[in-house]
């Protein structure tokens, strides 16, 4: 048992780092159709994320918000940016930074904050256990997310880029809330409300 929690917990952690990268492709990529591609891709992962901690945890709840997300994240949000992105140029309106000192400026909000996080973890966790590993690294790359999508609202000037960053910030919020509070069935509710919320406010914007 103990080693399934382990091979588990190794799991969620590489799902994570995938996520996390993912995020940033989204973010930097000038294409935005492979913005499209990546927000997609890591929104796959999100789901994914959500269904390992619903197979190794008491809450069954977790298996309708990573339904959920899989399809509202991964099909109809990145459907609705591709068939808005195929009337629009291929690349992004140009942002505030340029391409070269966005990307350091990303790296060092980046290791910044996580390195930040990481260490400080326990002025946000509500209990002893939330704070050890691989909950404290989880939580981490999770409020990056978050911080990677206040930049690209800050920094960028494309629309879609835009969607992308409310995105990003929600599905930042969403794996902090999973790894904080992964057993509480309210935790599944409040997900599965903003997916929706988000979805519907996305096909009002885009249309």
């Amino acid at each position: 048992m103990e080693q399934g929690l382990v091979i588990g917990g190794n799991l969620i952690i590489t799902l994570f780092l995938i996520h996390f990268v993912a995020s940033m492709f989204a973010v930097e990529l000038r294409n935005l159709r492979a913005s499209v591609i990546a927000i997609a891709i890591q929104a796959l992962f999100l789901a994914l994320i959500l269904f390992t901690f619903a197979q190794l945890g008491p809450n069954p709840t977790l298996y309708w918000w990573s339904l959920t997300a899989l399809v509202t994240k991964v099909i109809i949000i990145p459907y609705l940016l591709w068939i808005y992105v195929r009337r629009l140029p291929t690349s992004e309106v140009k942002p505030y930074l340029g391409t070269i000192p966005s990307v350091i400026i990303l790296l060092a909000i980046v290791v910044a904050f996580y390195s930040y996080i990481h260490t400080n973890v326990e002025f946000i966790t509500p209990t002893p256990e939330a704070s050890t590993e691989p909950a404290r690294m989880n939580l981490a790359l999770s409020l990056t997310i978050c911080a990677l999508g206040v930049y690209v609202l800050l920094v960028k000037r494309d629309a879609i880029k835009v969607v992308i960053g409310l995105v990003l910030l929600e599905n930042g919020v969403h794996l902090s809330l999973v790894t904080l509070a992964p057993s509480l069935p309210e935790t599944a509710i409040i997900g599965i409300v903003t997916n929706v919320i988000i979805t519907v406010w996305l096909l009002l914007y885009l249309s």
